[in-house]
């Protein structure tokens, strides 16, 4: 398969652009993520629970009850313990 011209290459990352890469996600109470995710992806709704990449301390949140869809969190770790959601994907500049 040829390699496509990346036309994005040369722009500088925001939050706000889309992701460049993605991770499939297995919870883990003790592995951060290969790299600091810009959101993640809930295929399968239920609790997410994650630390943040700011969180003082490294203090996880469980967002409840999340739908189907984009969770717009920077994250460096998303626990099993308390995270009931499937079919996760980290997104990734």
């Amino acid at each position: 398969m040829p390699n496509p011209t990346d036309a994005y290459a040369s722009r500088d990352p925001s939050p706000a652009s889309p992701a460049r890469r993605a991770e499939a996600v297995t919870p883990n109470d003790t592995t951060d993520l290969n790299a600091v995710a810009k959101a993640l992806y809930v295929g399968v709704a239920g609790h997410v629970r994650v630390v943040p990449v700011a969180a003082p301390g490294g203090a996880a949140v469980t967002f409840s009850n999340h739908p189907v869809g984009y969770l717009p969190i920077q994250c460096s770790r998303v626990l099993q313990t308390g995270t009931t959601a499937q079919s996760l994907v980290a997104l990734f500049d």
